[in-house]
């Protein structure tokens, strides 16, 4: 957890431990510090546990849900997991200094140095205490949601560039954690709650008004978001996606929908929601109908949208279109390219109109936004094409990306891509006929296979090939991506899909640095060396 208390604060060294057969002799400093200290009672409340062992009435001094980070005086949460089921890791976590666990089932030996909380679900006690704990940051902000499949990123960085030109905003997201007075890099898109609170608070303590986070489908689901005040949630889109957790889209959907209807809690207070999707434009008849306490702010190029989009101007290295909304006109000048980029700008737009901004106001700002990294980032190493890397991974961002692409290129669409392993193995034809739909050639390769052979990606990948001579079978990705630099010509295009921002390569339980933007600019200047001088 990204947390206040260190390693060596006064608190937990009172919880140290002692020698074998030692007595704590606590004196009147120590006895001070533990009759301050919170207690368990304080964040876990009658009716929440199935049983107890143990007192609830004890100091802890803090909070951990990784064993290999529990320091003295902790309370444990052993969560169910996909790979490992926290209860295994209790002896650990206790041998470290823990006073308290909950668990899902009890052990067959419990401590008696250790109050053992058995609650049903783990996660939903965990995302209640860590509130309570942090003292309810997400009361004190304006917090804004964003989910959907793609676009969640972009449209979070737009936001924070939007509300931070008047004061302090937060970021929780993919690539990082902007915790107000300092930037961390990201370890999940949406991570635990106790890590979302924990992050929160550090974001209030450091004068944040504001606070805007991805939320993903699994962060939904997985009660990690429980209870959270949001006053805007925004949905971007729903495409294929994720089915090897939800199974169906219809069941994908269904979760989405939880951060609108108040089924992590609460409903927020507005939602935007992009009507030009179909299952945004369910999402916003659903809360007409049956919330109409939710402000809704539809948003999209359809003519009944609250916020839309007229006469666009689709270009190169720019996008230009006017903003329409309460019977007022914007032209909107912004470096982002791409259809789908229009959708992102009214998504952000119509957010900060929900709070209560102007977007007329806040237009001018998009001369400053620097774009999102691994977000249509081009790389610009003095070559006579164009090379942009992306986080398209699933087949409608692709689809987006290179028709986009493909109107604006003179030359040759250039694509390298994969499908990652372990994952939805049915999108992965999808995404091949999304490619060959567009693309000139395509080098598919490695995109973090994990512990599935590349053997069988290819395999799957291969059923959805239209057109076998344009499209080169390679296991490494930077392979991959030296060919397809050798390919291009002045006035071509190169996409390298799927990556985006990310720094590493996942093989079986290793992970290896490698990044698609700092390859190509290594390549590009090696190969510029071995062209001769004029």
């Amino acid at each position: 957890m990204i947390g206040y208390i260190t390693s060596d604060s006064t608190l937990i060294h009172a919880f140290r431990a002692l020698p074998a057969g030692g007595t704590r002799r606590l004196d009147a400093i120590t006895k001070r510090i533990f009759k301050m200290a919170p207690k368990l009672s304080d964040y876990i409340l009658d009716g929440e546990a199935v049983s107890v062992r143990g007192e609830l009435d004890r100091p802890i001094s803090g909070i951990a849900m990784d064993s290999r980070r529990v320091v003295p005086g902790n309370l444990f949460f052993a969560l169910p997991g996909l790979r490992a089921d926290g209860s295994s890791f209790i002896d650990e976590a206790i041998a470290r200094g823990a006073v308290a666990v909950v668990c899902s089932r009890l052990p067959m030996a419990c401590p008696a140095k250790v109050t053992f909380i058995e609650v049903s679900e783990p996660r939903v006690l965990l995302a209640r205490v860590a509130q309570r704990y942090f003292k309810f940051p997400d009361r004190e902000m304006n917090v804004v949601g964003v989910t959907g499949t793609n676009g969640k990123t972009t449209v979070t960085h737009l936001l924070k560039h939007f509300l931070s030109s008047s004061e302090r905003t937060g970021l929780l997201g993919t690539i990082s954690y902007d915790l107000g007075t300092r930037t961390v890099p990201s370890f999940k898109t949406t991570p635990e709650s106790l890590d979302i609170f924990g992050m929160l608070a550090q974001m209030r303590d450091s004068g944040c008004r504001h606070a805007v986070m991805e939320v993903s489908s699994h962060g939904i689901d997985q009660n990690r978001v429980l209870g959270m005040q949001f006053g805007v949630a925004i949905f971007t889109n729903l495409t294929r996606d994720h089915l090897d957790y939800h199974k169906t889209l219809e069941a994908y959907f269904e979760v989405k929908t939880r951060l609108f209807t108040g089924g992590v809690g609460r409903a927020p207070k507005a939602a935007a929601v992009n009507i030009d999707d179909p299952y945004g434009e369910k999402l916003a008849a659903l809360l007409r109908r049956e919330h109409p306490n939710v402000r809704v702010i539809t948003f999209g190029e359809k003519d009944g949208a609250d916020m839309r989009a007229e006469k666009l101007e689709l270009g190169y290295k720019s996008t230009r279109f006017e903003l329409v909304y309460d019977g007022q006109r914007v032209t909107i000048d912004s470096p982002l390219i791409g259809h789908y980029n229009v959708s992102n700008l009214l998504a952000a737009f119509a957010a900060v109109w929900a709070l209560d901004r102007k977007p007329a106001e806040l237009a001018g700002l998009l001369a400053s936004f620097k774009g999102v990294a691994g977000r249509m980032e081009r790389i610009e190493q003095g070559q006579s094409f164009n090379v942009l890397v992306d986080y398209a991974h699933t087949d409608d961002a692709l689809r987006n990306a290179l028709n986009m692409l493909r109107s604006v290129t003179p030359g040759r669409l250039l694509v390298v891509f994969g499908c990652g392993g372990n994952r939805d193995r049915t999108k992965r034809p999808l995404m091949v006929r999304a490619v060959q739909e567009y693309a000139d050639h395509a080098f598919a390769t490695a995109d973090n296979p994990r512990s599935e052979g590349m053997t069988r990606i290819f395999e799957d990948m291969r059923e959805g090939v239209m057109r076998e001579d344009a499209i080169t079978w390679i296991d490494d990705r930077r392979r991959a991506i030296s060919l397809a630099l050798d390919m291009a010509r002045p006035g071509d295009c190169l996409l390298i899909a799927g990556k985006g921002h990310e720094s590493y390569q996942e093989f079986g339980d290793t992970v290896i640095p490698f990044d698609d933007r700092q390859v190509v600019r290594e390549l590009i200047g090696i190969k510029s060396l071995k062209e001769p001088r004029a």
